[in-house]
């Protein structure tokens, strides 16, 4: 395995360094994802996507870089001038003066690619970031959108600040969650949990979000409070994790470096959710057991790999009532053409509801068609010239959303249909 640290949450300093634990963990997704039992699948809208921060963390990847001088021909030069714009980049993000409202998914991808072809030229850059995509998200059109699992795996929707467990097609947990900072995107894709690893050691980066608290470069041992994992850590696949250490403060809003972040007391909660998906289930007693001696590290393989599907659905039906969510990420989902699909999913015709009803819904999704900072998103893939006017950025990450998160519509025509409300909810 590579020495490729997360960008959410174990960024690389200067020179690649091995990671604890988790690098002897296969994060592969599975080949083909299991039969799903919804007829809905919604087109998103994809964007780039590609940020500046997740380049630095791929480019600390030995297999990344051999397989991008290999399919590519990236000359040395080349990788040379692009960790230098990625580390520029990242090493001037703070998370200082929460509320700043200058920066953006869309933006920092933007920038991401006026820095890329500046170094590789316009040929060669989109052959870059396509590479990048592939590689970044894995499995991301495999199973179609607001789908309901008939199989046991691990759903995670980011607008809606939401994990769910499902075993053998039933949903049996819920958490709220924290998400990637819009610089730091969640990536959307199938991934696959295969270990659960306690008392994770961090080694912090040499980057503003830490300054000030701990040594750059110094490892941070497990269980020390200014370590931001938590007590667990469950790796996804690059580069991402499942992780504690939150506050409660912090869940249902953006609080991360590209993870799923938990408190401490779900993370615990969690680790036995998911063990019990396999026939050799922990207990709370065995978790808080492995946790007592926080100077051991200790990695406990799930018997089987558990799929982690990883959504951007803004738009769903969750028995009978339609949900809206911010366009956080700004992909350009809440269009009436996506409207219209999900609807027709279940049936229900948009032009078939009362007038009042329907102007309802076409004004909630021009509401929820706002970034993070409340600017509007256009839909489609291209959307600079809207966004031009966010350039250059701003040295802080965007840490709240300005208005509402979501709008929510009782439709007689969807009742019992679509996704299952939150189950034994562990919101904090």
């Amino acid at each position: 395995m590579s020495a490729l640290f997360l960008v959410g949450c174990e960024m690389n300093t200067q020179q690649p360094v091995n990671r604890v634990a988790s690098d002897s963990v296969n994060t592969a997704a599975p080949a083909s994802p299991m039969p799903m039992e919804s007829p809905v699948s919604t087109p998103v809208v994809e964007t780039a996507g590609i940020t500046l921060p997740v380049l630095d963390a791929l480019l600390t990847d030995e297999e990344f870089l051999a397989a991008a001088k290999s399919e590519l021909q990236l000359s040395d030069d080349e990788i040379g001038k692009l960790r230098e714009s990625a580390r520029t980049a990242v090493t001037g993000l703070s998370e200082e003066n929460v509320g700043d409202e200058t920066r953006s998914t869309r933006s920092a991808a933007e920038e991401a690619l006026k820095q890329v072809q500046t170094a590789l030229g316009s040929a060669k850059s989109s052959r870059f970031l396509a590479f990048v995509n592939e590689r970044v998200a894995a499995g991301a059109n495999s199973t179609g959108s607001n789908q309901v699992p008939t199989d046991t795996r691990v759903v995670v929707n980011a607008p809606a600040y939401r994990m769910d467990v499902f075993k053998d097609g039933n949903l049996v947990k819920t958490y709220k969650i924290g998400i990637g900072y819009p610089e730091f995107p969640l990536p959307s894709g199938l991934r696959s949990a295969k270990a659960i690893i306690f008392n994770p050691t961090w080694t912090p980066p040499d980057e503003p979000w830490v300054k000030g608290k701990i040594e750059a470069g110094k490892k941070v041992e497990a269980g020390d409070k200014l370590n931001p994992l938590g007590p667990i850590k469950i790796p996804i696949g690059s580069p991402s994790l499942i992780h504690g250490g939150k506050s409660a403060a912090r869940l249902g809003n953006f609080a991360s470096h590209g993870c799923v972040g938990l408190t401490n007391g779900q993370v615990e909660d969690f680790a036995v959710t998911i063990s019990g998906l396999g026939s050799k289930p922990l207990t709370l007693l065995d978790v808080k057991g492995y946790g007592k001696n926080k100077t051991e590290t200790k990695q406990i393989a799930l018997e089987q790999p558990v799929p982690v599907e990883l959504r951007y659905e803004t738009i769903i039906v969750e028995d009978g009532t339609l949900k809206l969510f911010r366009d956080v990420y700004e992909k350009g989902t809440n269009t009436e053409a996506n409207l219209r699909k999900v609807l027709d999913g279940y049936g229900v015709s948009l032009d078939s509801l009362r007038a009042d009803l329907r102007q309802k819904l076409l004004d909630g999704l021009k509401q929820m068609s706002k970034d993070a900072t409340g600017q509007t998103v256009n839909a489609g893939a291209a959307n600079t010239a809207a966004n031009s006017n966010k350039l250059p950025m701003s040295e802080k990450v965007t840490s709240n959303v300005k208005g509402k998160k979501e709008l929510s519509f009782k439709i007689p025509q969807l009742a019992g249909k679509g996704y299952p409300v939150p189950k034994n909810l562990k919101a904090s």
